[in-house]
Parts: structure tokens; C-alpha cells; sequence
């Protein structure tokens, strides 16, 4: 196959599409095209390995073709620096690819590809990576499910009052100091309030502001108290972990079945050099810990560094102006040890489980760190399935899995392609979704921005009222119904399972949606696909029940005996199997003192047996004694098997065997001097090893092997070496 004739898109430059496009370079490919929006970062650079320290702040999409032109000059490589998503990279511009490989990292972007991909019946390896797992599939038109085949679970978010008044988890303290950075440096948003809510549902009417008349607060906004304070560290501390505590004890009825959070005093913190322990972290593994970003502050470390960076970050804020904020970046460490320290400060006040600065990192960007060799290993696995696309070999195509524990012994797992789902609102033949929502309250520009853009990933949507009359409630021509934003879906006459008619003209996509009223949503939802829940429950029952089935695999796994413990345990079995077999056959062999007597002769009986002739003494043996010889038939072949086990097994050179012939092979050596013959040593043959087996026992055989051995040789030995337990077989 030439794979130079083959044209290839790459969307995405980041940490699998630098392996990626490495690979295809070095695999032979010429003709690729590689679109990134994003520009290189520091952090980047411990995973992106075809960018340097001196790229930081360019754009991914050009250096990438910069380093793996270097690998193949001669190849043709074409970079934008753009985002997919642009009109300009429509259904057409696809179609000219031979198959598309997704390296993205956000699911709007991925189900805009698979659009278009389905648009122009373009072959699509999705993939992707989260710390030791990964996963790459492919996507063609009415042979695989599509991306969004599946409903994917919407992201968590968080009730204001949970983050402000009774956080649980360590994910709330975290969303409450990135919110309460940006209500002191950077853009201030009411919805990310962190005074506490004194409109809180669960409390007790009026609870708080008694307690801000006895205790004489007056509550102003976070920025504006912090500058008149000068942006004083300890002030800070005092309101956030002290003052404001105070005032959510106060609502009484929140702390009816909650622990209640505990003041902390700057004065006591500043000299505690105890460690809050995180649940998995025990002191040894605390004290061996010598990586800073992976040890757990201690309390007085977290007032340090919480002191340390107000101090730096405010300095920077006054340097930028009056009317300048900061922006919040998971790299800017100033930023990332005010969001540590404040987000483990908060866990203190509420008794929970603290974390290092490195996990506050992954959590606070919204990020699972990415790994190296799982996106290494991820982008040599697209290009085995884009090779056996292109070779017109797609039945051989596997969905792969890349686990972080073995499933029977096994980190990759190939898996059937599925088949697609008949109901898709995507690739469907005819596309339809049902939503509840509350048309009374809802209004147009909410629609297209939530539902359409946001769920739909729509991007220049048209939508159409079902109902014969042709009205258009939303159009892509900008300005062409921008009366209708603020109009709720009611003013519209849509009632329940009023039907809409939802177009995209850029993606080639259409879908019906299907309006159900209802007024009893839950209150933290402003809709929901009714479709999806149930979806979504047996998506996340089946990973559960993997999981399980992972745990119970392992653990089986730990119980087992080492591998060595079998190899023993088998070698011990063999040698007992041997040594029972030697046991039955001598006892088999051995006559009871009761058979010798039975044997012995009666006087009258000995006179008729020397009186017999001896061709007819045969007439004279018992049944019994004919039914041993049976017997000893038997078990010489029972002896053989034994013999052939003990020679496999048996490390002892076959000269020693051979020379335990109860002083025949000697005898023979001696009848061979006698004749002329040549030495011992000529007589026997020796094995070459432990496996190698000779016939002594067949006067051919032992005529060829020895040579030119004579025939008295020849007979000595069968007659001495003949029904001998030594006696071995050639292989």
C-alpha cells in the first residue's frame, strides 16, 4: 500500500497528537493537514515532547509541523493554528481527506468532527486519554455508533449553597477558593459569591441576620472590603476562616444533622506545625514524602503560604492598575498556592480531607494529569486502525481499551465494534430528542445557548416551528430574530409535545425536538433530556458493576499463590507420583508372607513334579500363579512409564545409569577386551544430555549404534540387559 497518496487530518497537537503526528511521519505517511487552536504552556512540556522551553507561547498546531519535519523533509505537512469548529472547515473541506484522526481533549469540538465526518462519509479514530486509561474506536456511517450514539454525563456542577454554607468534599472547598480568587483579583461574579448565604433553603428564618445584629458585622462585598484593608493577609484570614464561620454556626438548623464547623484563629494556626492527614496517607508516607507538591501542608505551612501569596498577587494587581484584574491559570503558581492553601484552610474549618498542592492542581484546572506513555501507547494504536481502514480491512477493526489494571492479564483490550444506535439523535436516520422543560419560564436565547449549543453542540442553528405555519423562533442570519431572545417558549403557543424542526446548515445536521411542560423540576435542573437519565444510569450502573468485577478479579488474583509457589507445588506432585508408582509395582511384585506359604509344596506334591517331564511342567502352574504373569505384563508397562518420567527428570548423566546393570555392562566390557574389541568407553553409548534415550535391549539397534561391535558383544549385552529396569528407549 502507498501511503503516500493517502491525505490524512489530524485535529488536535496536543499530547496525543504530538505522538501522533510523529508517528504517521515515521510510518511512512506525506500528505497531512493538522488544525490546533491552542498555544504551547509550560506545563506542556513534560508530556509534549516535540516542544521545548523556548516554543512556550507558540502556537502547537506550527511547531509540531516545525519538529516532525525533521523526521521526513520531504514531507508535505499543513498547519493551521484555528479551531475546528470555524466555518471554513465544512463538510467539503472533509471530504477531500482519506480518513480523519481525532487527538482532542473537549467533547464539543469531538462531536463537531463526527458530524461532519458522517456529513462526508469520512472514516473517523476517535480517541482519547485520562491518567492510565485510554481508549480509540472507529466511526464510520451506518457501520459503527458515532460519538454521540451514547448520551455522555453532563459535567457536575455544584448548588451556590453547598459551596458557600456546607461544603462536604474537598471539590468544594476547591470551587470556593478559585471563586473567592476571583472576587479578590480577578473578575467578580455574583453567581461565585463566597460570603456565606444567608438565604440558604435549609436555614432558619432571620438565623443570620441575628447573628450579624449581635455580633455587629456588616456584610459589603468581598473586593471592596479586601481594599480597604490594604489586602491585609491576616484581616483576610481572620473574616474568611473565623468571622464568616461564626456566622454560619449561627444558622442553627444546618448544623441539625452535620457536624458544625470549627473558627480558626491566625494566632493558633501560625505556630501549628501539625499535619492534617489526607484518608489514604499515613504519617510514615508523610515524612518519606520529599517531593513538595505531594506533601500535605502542614497548618502552619498553609498560613504561610496563604500570607505569602495575597502578598505577591496583590502586589501584581496594584502594578496592573486600578481597573485591571488577574486571570486565574492552573500554571501561574502565585495563583495555584493562594487556591492550595485558602481550599485546605476551608477543609480544616469543615473536618475534611485535605489534599496536596499537585491534586488541588488536577482538580482546580478541571483536569485528569495526562500521562506520556498512555498517549504514546493511544497514538500507535490510531495508527494500527487507520491502516487497516485505509487497506479496505475495517472488519478487522477493533474498539481498544487501554486499562490501568490488567483484565486476564492484559493492559490493552480489543473489543467488537458496535453497531449504531437506532435512536442516535445524531446519526439516526431521522434524529429526535425529547426534553422537559418548563415553557412558562424558559425563554428563546436560553434554548439556542443551552440546549442547542451547549447539549446539541449546534453551532449556526435554525430552528422552525412544527406545526404547518412555517414560523422561524430562531435564525443563523444574524439580527434576523433577535426580537425573540427574551420571549419565553409559551409566547410562542408551544404547549406539551410541541414539536420543533432544528437545522445546522454548516454541520449538514437536522434533528426533531420534542417539548414536554412541566413545572415540578428539580431545582437544581432547568431542563432535562428525558431520554438520556435512564441512559445514563445504566451507563454508570455498568461501570460500577466493572468496577466490582475489577476489585473481586483482583483480589482473587492476591490470594492465589505466587507463581513460583505452583512451579514448586507441581515438581513436588511429580516426584510423589513416582515414588507411588515404585511402591505399587514392588508391592505388586512382592508376594505377602501368606502367598510364599500358600506356594510352598506339600510333600505328596513334590514327587509328582519331579516326576514330570519339564515340557509338560506348565500343566502344573496355578491359575493364580497365571494371573500374576498377567499382571507382570501389566505392570512392566506401568515400569516403562515410570522409567521414561524418572530419564526426563533425572539431571544424572546416562553413563552412571548405564553402569547400574548389576555388573552386566561390565561383564560385557570384559567378553569385548577378551575379543579385541575396543575399550568400555566404546561400548557405551552416552547421552548427549538429560533427554537423549538409547535402546539397549534390540540386537539391530544395538549393532548400528555401537558400530562395529561383534556378535558375541551383541548377545551379551541383550541377554544381560534384557526385562532390565534400566533398560531405556531411543527418542
Amino acid at each position: 500500500m502507498d501511503l503516500k497518496k493517502h491525505k490524512i487530518l489530524v485535529v488536535g497537537a496536543g499530547g496525543i497528537g504530538c505522538e501522533l503526528l510523529k508517528n504517521l511521519i515515521l510510518t511512512g505517511f506525506a500528505d497531512i493537514e493538522v488544525i490546533d487552536l491552542d498555544t504551547i504552556e509550560l506545563s506542556n512540556l513534560n508530556r509534549q515532547f516535540l516542544f521545548q522551553k523556548c516554543h512556550v507561547g507558540k502556537p502547537k498546531a506550527i511547531i509540531a509541523r516545525e519538529s516532525v519535519l525533521k523526521y521526513n523533509t520531504n514531507a508535505n505537512i499543513i498547519a493551521y493554528h484555528d479551531s475546528i469548529m470555524s466555518q471554513k472547515y465544512n463538510v467539503d473541506y472533509f471530504k477531500k481527506f482519506s480518513i480523519v484522526l481525532n487527538a482532542l481533549d473537549n467533547k464539543a469540538a469531538r462531536s463537531h468532527v463526527n458530524r461532519l465526518c458522517l456529513a462526508a462519509d469520512v472514516p473517523l479514530i476517535e480517541s482519547g486519554s485520562a491518567g492510565y486509561l485510554g481508549q480509540v474506536t472507529l466511526i464510520k456511517k451506518n457501520l459503527t455508533e458515532c460519538y454521540d450514539c451514547l448520551p455522555k454525563p453532563p459535567q457536575k456542577t455544584f448548588p451556590g449553597c453547598t459551596i458557600r454554607n456546607t461544603p462536604s468534599e474537598p471539590i468544594h472547598c476547591i470551587v470556593w477558593a478559585k471563586h473567592l480568587f476571583n472576587q479578590l483579583f480577578g473578575a467578580e461574579d455574583p453567581d461565585e459569591a463566597v460570603s456565606p448565604d444567608g438565604e440558604d433553603p435549609e436555614n432558619m428564618a432571620q438565623a443570620g441576620q441575628n447573628s450579624v445584629e449581635k455580633t455587629q458585622v456588616v456584610r459589603v462585598s468581598t473586593r471592596q472590603w479586601a481594599k480597604e484593608t490594604k489586602y491585609n493577609p491576616i484581616k483576610l484570614f481572620n473574616k474568611l476562616f473565623n468571622d464568616d464561620v461564626k456566622y454560619l454556626l449561627s444558622m442553627s438548623k444546618l448544623w441539625e444533622k452535620r457536624k458544625p464547623p470549627a473558627p480558626l484563629e491566625w494566632t493558633n494556626c501560625i505556630g501549628n506545625d501539625s499535619v492534617p492527614l489526607r484518608e489514604d496517607q499515613s504519617q510514615t508516607n508523610q515524612e518519606n514524602n520529599k517531593m513538595n507538591s505531594l506533601r500535605i501542608w502542614s497548618i502552619s505551612e498553609c498560613c504561610k503560604i496563604f500570607e505569602d501569596s495575597v502578598n505577591k498577587l496583590f502586589q501584581r494587581l496594584s502594578n496592573e492598575g486600578d481597573e485591571e484584574i488577574l486571570c486565574w491559570d492552573k500554571d501561574d503558581e502565585d495563583a495555584m498556592n493562594f487556591v492550595a492553601s485558602a481550599a485546605n484552610l476551608r477543609c480544616m474549618v469543615f473536618s475534611i480531607a485535605v489534599k496536596s498542592k499537585f491534586e488541588i492542581k488536577s482538580l482546580a484546572g478541571n483536569i485528569i494529569p495526562a500521562i506520556a506513555t498512555t498517549n504514546a501507547i493511544v497514538a500507535g494504536l490510531i495508527v494500527l486502525e487507520a491502516l487497516k481502514v485505509l487497506e479496505n480491512k475495517m472488519d478487522e477493526c477493533k474498539t481498544v481499551y487501554l486499562r490501568d489494571k490488567p483484565i486476564q492479564n492484559k493492559m490493552v483490550v480489543p473489543g467488537q465494534l458496535v453497531k449504531p444506535n437506532p435512536k442516535c439523535y445524531v446519526c439516526a436516520a431521522k434524529p429526535e430528542i425529547s426534553v422537559k422543560i418548563n415553557l412558562n419560564i424558559f425563554t428563546v436565547k436560553q434554548f439556542e445557548t443551552k440546549i442547542l449549543k451547549q447539549e446539541l453542540n449546534m453551532i449556526q442553528p435554525d430552528v422552525e416551528i412544527d406545526d404547518g405555519t412555517g414560523r422561524i423562533m430562531i435564525s443563523s442570519e444574524e439580527g434576523e430574530t433577535d426580537a425573540n431572545n427574551e420571549k419565553t417558549l409559551a409566547t410562542f403557543g408551544l404547549s406539551d409535545q410541541s414539536r420543533l424542526k432544528c437545522d445546522d446548515f454548516f454541520q449538514d445536521y437536522e434533528i426533531k425536538i420534542i417539548l414536554f411542560h412541566s413545572e415540578n423540576l428539580d431545582s437544581t435542573k432547568e431542563y432535562e433530556f428525558i431520554s438520556d437519565s435512564q441512559t445514563i444510569k445504566d451507563i454508570q450502573s455498568n461501570v460500577e458493576k466493572e468496577n466490582l468485577k475489577q476489585k473481586q478479579i483482583e483480589e482473587e488474583r492476591k490470594s492465589r499463590p505466587v507463581e513460583e509457589d505452583i512451579v514448586i507445588e507441581s515438581v513436588k506432585s511429580i516426584e510423589e507420583k513416582k515414588r507411588s508408582y515404585e511402591k505399587a509395582f514392588q508391592e505388586e511384585n512382592s508376594p505377602s508372607e501368606e502367598e510364599i506359604s500358600s506356594k510352598k509344596l506339600k510333600p505328596e506334591d513334590s514327587d509328582d513334579l519331579t516326576s514330570t517331564s519339564v515340557n509338560n511342567a506348565s500343566d502344573v502352574i496355578s491359575e493364580e500363579d497365571e494371573t500374576r504373569n498377567n499382571q507382570q505384563c501389566d505392570n512392566d508397562v506401568i515400569l516403562e512409564e515410570v522409567e521414561e518420567i524418572m530419564l526426563e527428570e533425572d539431571s544424572k548423566p546416562a553413563e552412571e545409569k548405564l553402569n547400574g546393570h548389576n555388573g552386566h555392562q561390565k561383564e560385557t566390557c570384559e567378553n569385548k577386551n577378551s575379543n579385541g574389541s575396543s575399550s568400555q568407553d566404546d561400548d557405551i553409548i552416552e547421552c548427549s544430555s538429560g533427554d537423549d534415550v538409547i535402546e539397549i535391549n534390540d540386537d539391530e539397534s544395538q549393532s548400528y549404534q555401537n558400530g562395529n561391535t561383534n556378535q558375541s558383544t551383541v548377545d551379551s549385552s541383550n541377554v544381560n540387559g534384557e526385562g532390565s529396569n534400566d533398560a531405556i528407549t531411543l527418542e
